[in-house]
């Protein structure tokens, strides 16, 4: 698999756990290994998969999640098991899990990371905060992403985060975060990092704004759901800035036309999901009142995609490693598009691990079709 010193990646296809986990452990295995993160398609039984990971790697840090395709060392791949293993000393790892989403609070996140980030320094010491990332791994269909983010985004500080909603294959039934040699539904597991190696997490996503704003007038963050847009029904008024008719307004029109969200000048994809049938429109994300949504138009993926794994390793030299997450939206146009083969390539050769998710969190932000993740350098 073309691995490194303490760092290594892995994948499996059998359908089968134990034969998984066994082919996934034969890729990972190193000594002083200080975590692994799987990243599993849902069609495996859940308390079976996590029974042999946790036998597998009985004196490591392992968490992963449920999927909707895997990132893995041979690119985008469906029904498999895949993941990485990091090694001390140049790299330390904790993981707090988190339950009861709903009920999350900035104070939560205080004491969640000041504990982790304590633990973290005993593990390495003299470890300063610009040598931390954070992951947070989250249950997809909990629409709780935003109260989880913000709240750690506060405690973490300059403490970079990223990370992705977990995924069932399209299934819409039942995501899982695992921690602990098990699957949790209603809860996410947050991983601190740190690494004596140059890193850098970073976002990309293939679409520019336009000139065309749009404000949202009455919504309901809760349910995610935009009853007007512009003082106009919410649906209506999407196909108007558009130039399109309400019955047009199908997925791959939400997919190739989404809206995005400027914060400190930074955009943020804001996807939506369905047209209701009283014309409001349900994202993937919570959106406000008052909040003032820019039209975008796509650019080529690949390109994009391309240009970020550049400017990235212009700052930190050749990546050994890039764990991803991917929104499931972008791999769905990928294929409708046809190029999803040139795209896996491309991951392939950049040494990413990860999968296509349900959302993804980057800073304190909860947004979609966006890549996000971090690259990981060679030591001094």
């Amino acid at each position: 698999m073309l691995n490194t010193p303490r760092v290594r990646r892995g994948y499996s296809r059998a359908d089968q756990p134990d034969q998984a986990v066994r082919e996934l452990a034969n890729d990972l295995a190193q000594p002083d290994a200080a975590l692994v993160i799987a990243f599993a398609s849902s069609t495996y039984p859940r308390r079976a998969l996590a029974a042999e990971l946790t036998a597998a790697f009985p004196d490591t840090c392992v968490v992963g999640c449920t999927t909707a395709g895997e990132l893995t060392p041979l690119g985008y791949r469906r029904g498999t098991l895949t993941g990485v293993s990091l090694a001390a000393p140049e790299f330390q790892a904790v993981a707090r899990r988190i339950d009861n989403l709903e009920e999350f609070s900035v104070a939560d996140g205080v004491e969640l990371v000041q504990d982790g980030l304590t633990n973290l320094s005993r593990r390495m010491p003299g470890m300063r905060t610009d040598q931390v990332f954070a992951m947070l791994l989250i249950d997809g269909l909990s629409a709780c992403e935003e109260r989880v983010v913000s709240g750690l985004y506060q405690a973490l500080g300059e403490i970079p985060l990223f990370g992705g909603s977990a995924g069932d294959d399209l299934a819409f039934q039942e995501t899982g975060v695992l921690y602990g040699g098990a699957f949790h539904s209603n809860a996410a597991v947050l991983l601190l990092v740190a690494t004596q190696n140059p890193f850098e997490v970073f976002k990309t996503e293939h679409f520019v704004a336009s000139d065309e704003k749009m404000v949202v007038t009455e919504a309901d963050p809760t349910r995610r759901v935009v009853t007007e847009i512009n003082a106009e029904p919410a649906a209506l008024e999407y196909a108007r800035v558009h130039g399109v008719q309400i019955d047009e307004l199908t997925p791959m029109m939400f997919a190739a036309h989404p809206v995005v969200v400027k914060v400190g000048g930074v955009p943020y994809v804001r996807s939506i999901q369905k047209v209701n049938p009283d014309g409001s429109l349900t994202f993937y994300c919570a959106i406000d009142e008052g909040i003032v949504l820019t039209a975008a138009t796509g650019v080529d993926l690949t390109e994009n995609l391309r240009d970020a794994f550049r400017r990235v390793q212009s700052r930190i030299g050749p990546a050994q490693l890039v764990i991803g997450c991917d929104c499931i939206l972008r791999n769905l146009e990928l294929a409708q598009n046809d190029i999803l083969d040139d795209v896996s390539c491309l991951l392939a050769d950049q040494r990413v691990i990860g999968f296509n998710t349900y959302g993804e969190q980057f800073g304190a932000m909860h947004v979609n079709q966006t890549f996000t993740g971090v690259a990981i350098g060679y030591g001094g």
